[in-house]
């Protein structure tokens, strides 16, 4: 891990900050990136986050980011337990997640995750579905949307992804939000190049599930 995250600090632009994608991976692995300097861990699972958390409570400045598909019934605890979401992806989630940020006095950071490409294992929301719930979203107290995340589709050829990307960052400068949440192991470089401020990686970063180097 050692070679692999000095290799991304390396590469990555300043405007690009890591997101490392610990799922899967137990709280010991966390801990020694934090002794190497990663703070931002995003987690997909609540019940998998909560105990790493815990376990890491003596690292009281880690910063956590939910990156996983979010389910209605454990908004409240995703709020309790992350200061950022990736994936919020309709406005029926948004109304909830600002009526239970507003009741726990929370300000989350929120991400609005977009589908520009048809992809059935993907939720999202189209840019003219985006444009026309958008000023509703600014609307809600509580939250605040700080950017969009998108996902290319496991069988979109390298070469293409750049292009979604930056289809994505136009979108997103045109509603004026300032963050992308784009880019994983396979196609960092790409998002990079088109803008993206957060990059979620996992394997790249701790190797594979199961590796303890």
């Amino acid at each position: 891990m050692v070679d692999r995250l000095a290799e991304l600090r390396r590469r990555l632009p300043p405007q690009a900050r890591l997101l490392a994608v610990s799922k899967g991976h137990p709280a010991e692995r966390l801990r020694v990136a934090a002794a190497l300097g990663q703070r931002s861990f995003g987690e997909s699972r609540l019940q998998e986050a909560i105990p790493k958390q815990e376990a890491l409570a003596d690292l009281p400045d880690l910063d956590w980011h939910f990156i996983g598909r979010l389910q209605a019934n454990k908004a409240r605890g995703v709020l309790r337990h992350f200061s950022t979401i990736h994936s919020v992806d309709s406005l029926e989630l948004a109304e909830r997640l600002a009526r239970i940020a507003a009741e726990e006095g929370l300000q989350p950071a929120i991400f609005l995750q977009v589908k520009l490409r048809p992809d059935p294992g993907k939720t999202g929301l189209s840019a003219e579905q985006l444009r026309a719930i958008w000023p509703r979203v600014q609307a809600l107290p509580a939250l605040r949307p700080v950017g969009l995340m998108t996902i290319a589709p496991l069988d979109l050829a390298l070469e293409l992804r750049g292009g979604l990307f930056a289809e994505c960052a136009a979108l997103a400068a045109e509603l004026g939000l300032g963050e992308l949440s784009m880019g994983m192991s396979g196609d960092w470089p790409e998002a990079v190049a088109a803008g993206s401020t957060w990059v979620r990686i996992g394997s790249g970063l701790f190797g594979p599930k199961g590796c303890q180097r």
